[in-house]
């Protein structure tokens, strides 16, 4: 895994379109089911799929750990990006694992606090 330690600051880098829409569709679902978590991922074919957390007793699922899930079951067969609004310091170990299970090596993974601001930069 990798941090973005690089020359840009994740906080004040400029956003691919797409990637934005990531943090937009993340930040969305989780107003608007009143969650912890909401992420969104891309696929290679650029299909989306969003996600917040799952917190039944039998089952308790990250936000990215479940948009995942939801691509793997679409038929997805890679990822291209990742994004998930939440108001932890930096992404689970088992949500990048997942990320790189579907993804492969150098997948990004964007995690933004709860105004949507970018404030790490993974690639996993």
């Amino acid at each position: 895994m990798t941090t973005s330690p690089s020359s840009e600051d994740p906080r004040t880098a400029p956003l691919d379109p797409e990637d934005q829409k990531l943090l937009t569709l993340a930040r969305s679902v989780r107003a608007r089911n009143g969650v912890p978590e909401g992420a969104a991922v891309r696929d290679e074919t650029g299909r989306t799929y969003v996600a917040g957390t799952v917190a039944l007793d039998s089952l308790p699922l990250s936000a990215l750990r479940t948009a995942v899930a939801m691509a793997v079951a679409s038929g997805a067969g890679s990822l291209e990006a990742a994004a998930v609004v939440t108001a932890a310091d930096a992404p689970a170990e088992q949500d990048l694992a997942a990320v790189r299970d579907l993804g492969g090596a150098g997948t990004p993974v964007l995690l933004a606090g709860t105004d949507a601001v970018v404030r790490v930069r993974v690639e996993v």
